[in-house]
């Protein structure tokens, strides 16, 4: 993020914040948002495009763009990138055979000048399921450690129970706040 944008947001006391919501096709962005917001999630189908909700959380109106994560779509991703103050990485950690495309498609986003100085939230989805990989485990195979260019947490979840999708929004907007609004 720019320092004109971070001036502005100062100046003008918005308490907005702008989050991208990426992953892999299936991992299970959609259903995160609309759980998070309390929508029904038993009929979801693929993104084909993207999704935008604006949400209160904390005082903080937060505007979500949940993006396809198909292969066609992820070139496109880069059209979303703008005025972004947090990107959340959503992992189906149910897919181990995917893991490395994941590892690839998380290290090309970090590399992305236009989120520089994101905060990146991994969701390690899907922890409900049998055979789930614990996000301890996510977290060595898309070598988090290694990232120094944001600050990051990696929060196991589950989207259909809900488990741990506030723990994660909470920490993401508290950190994105400290950065931005702390000349309130």
């Amino acid at each position: 993020m720019g320092l004109l944008t971070i001036l502005k947001k100062m100046k003008e006391k918005e308490k907005e914040m702008r989050l991208l919501m990426l992953g892999l096709d299936n991992a299970g962005k959609t259903t995160i948002l609309k759980k998070y917001n309390g929508e029904d999630i038993d009929t979801i189908s693929p993104t084909l495009g993207f999704n935008i909700k604006t949400l209160e959380h904390k005082g903080y109106k937060l505007n979500i763009w949940d993006v396809g994560g198909q292969k066609s779509l992820r070139s496109y991703w880069r059209n979303y990138f703008e005025s972004t103050d947090g990107l959340i990485w959503v992992v189906d950690c149910a897919d181990r055979r995917r893991l490395a495309d994941c590892k690839r498609e998380l290290d090309s986003l970090l590399m992305e000048e236009r989120l520089a100085g994101a905060t990146l939230l991994v969701f390690a989805n899907k922890q409900d399921l049998p055979g789930a990989l614990p996000s301890h485990d996510i977290k060595e195979a898309l070598e988090l450690d290694n990232i120094k260019s944001h600050h990051w947490l990696i929060q196991g979840c589950s989207a259909v129970t809900g488990e741990n999708l506030l723990q994660g929004v909470d920490w993401i907007t508290n950190d994105i706040a400290s950065r931005i609004f702390t000349m309130d």
